[in-house]
């Protein structure tokens, strides 16, 4: 066994006392606490510290490491043992077994592949067991087994946002990835799940696929695949099958769009980078916002707000993302762009730069997610709510060129314009949708 993979089971035997939490109950903290005492002051050699060590641990002569994934730990399972409101005990453990076995998982794998993808499947895959597993162990310890479908969607939640999380991160920002998890975890087991057993495990299934096929293909990268199956996940259980299509019609056709001609985009100068294959920025900047709303769609019996109005939100969103996407993809290809605020002259790629082709099939773009919409969505005006959507896209598009135009650059990056073009996007949709529906 090589010294990373003993390294990862020993960080895995240390996560694995958050399954005595049902019998520790308030002093399910105290192992993990002793654990961060002892690695940060007292072990600082022999086999244990050995067994621990990492690198920047070995020159600093402590337990760095160990000591930041117990203390994580800790104020997990302070959270969980909280007299009100307190995180649900099945959601603590989830939470600190996903990063604990998926390390395990990953290091394994990478013994015999160098693959990155190999490498976020292992460790996606032993940290979707090890939470599928804490979960029903403790769940049976409580007397209350919980929701098979609940379960499951959380195990694949859990292991899915950690490895996005390390896929961007370092190992030594594990205290890091398994708080950002319990957290988020938290949130959905808040939200609850609606959907059974078969269309959880059918909403994984398809959303698995499909990101290693984009993998494959080369439309995106390895952190942008975790973040397209997360996000497909999370769209299909809080909005449904219909809320999936419109997702995947702006993966789909974005994905293409950035292939479309890339030779003379790259002899042009304004090609993408990676050959085109989106990131998780990429795919965070433009789907956050609709990620927001399908959440949003999810919690509004609980906060009072119309449902319908996240429906808008999460299409204008995407028809601004689309819109922005093939206007770029498209109208680098043609000469003599203006910029958006000037109407002067520009090179090829110039940041809010347009050409008039490129305005046209950005149009062309919203209305091909307006009309998904209105096939899917069962609005009572299809035809109004659909020019809503169109209008959203357009406006949505605009304000990224603008943007692109007078902000980007330095410190303001594409990404940051990308999300403020689909929120302003979102917001006129759903804006519209309250003054003519």
């Amino acid at each position: 066994m090589t010294s990373t993979l003993r390294r990862a089971g020993g960080f895995a035997a240390v996560g694995t006392l958050a399954l005595a939490a049902p019998e520790l109950g308030r002093a399910a903290a105290a192992p993990f606490a002793v654990v961060a005492l002892l690695a940060a002051f007292v072990v600082d050699e022999g086999p244990v510290f050995e067994l621990f060590a990492r690198p920047q641990d070995r020159r600093d002569g402590r337990l760095n490491g160990l000591a930041g994934f117990a203390l994580a730990a800790t104020g997990l399972a302070i959270l969980a043992t909280a007299p009100r409101e307190s995180m649900p005990t099945p959601v603590f453990v989830a939470a600190v077994l996903v990063v604990a076995y998926g390390n395990v998982g990953a290091r394994a794998v990478e013994r015999l592949w160098t693959d990155p993808g190999r490498s976020v499947a292992g460790f996606s895959l032993a940290a979707f067991l090890a939470a599928l597993a804490g979960q029903l162990v403790v769940g049976w310890n409580l007397g209350r087994l919980p929701e098979a479908a609940s379960v499951v969607f959380l195990a694949a939640a859990g292991a899915l946002v950690a490895a996005l999380l390390r896929s961007m991160l370092y190992e030594r920002d594990d205290p890091i990835v398994m708080l950002s998890t319990g957290l988020l975890l938290w949130l959905f087991a808040t939200i609850g799940v609606e959907s059974g057993l078969t269309e959880v495990g059918a909403a994984l299934l398809v959303t698995v696929a499909l990101g290693y096929v984009s993998y494959r293909t080369g439309t995106a990268s390895v952190p942008g695949m975790v973040t397209g199956v997360l996000l497909g996940l999370l769209t299909i259980v809080f909005g449904g099958v219909g809320w999936f299509a419109i997702l995947i019609a702006f993966f789909g056709i974005g994905g293409l769009s950035a292939k479309y001609r890339y030779d003379e985009k790259s002899e042009r100068g304004v090609a993408e980078d990676n050959e085109g294959a989106r990131g998780s920025g990429n795919v965070l900047g433009n789907a956050a916002v609709a990620l927001v709303a399908v959440i949003g769609f999810a919690a509004s019996a609980g906060m009072g707000i119309d449902s319908a109005l996240f429906r808008f939100a999460f299409t204008g969103s995407l028809a601004a993302a689309m819109s922005d996407t093939l206007s770029s993809e498209i109208g680098v290809l043609f000469d003599d762009p203006r910029l958006i605020t000037t109407l002067e002259r520009v090179d090829p790629g110039t940041d809010g730069g347009i050409t008039w082709q490129g305005y046209v099939v950005g149009v062309v773009g919203s209305g091909l997610v307006a009309g998904v919409a209105a096939a899917t969505f069962a609005f009572d005006a299809p035809a109004l709510a659909a020019l809503t959507v169109v209008c959203g896209g357009v406006a949505g598009m605009t304000v990224d060129s603008v943007l692109g135009a007078t902000l980007e650059g330095g410190r303001v990056g594409n990404q940051t314009v990308n999300f403020f073009g689909t929120l302003a996007g979102a917001v006129v949709s759903a804006a519209l949708a309250v003054a003519l529906l």
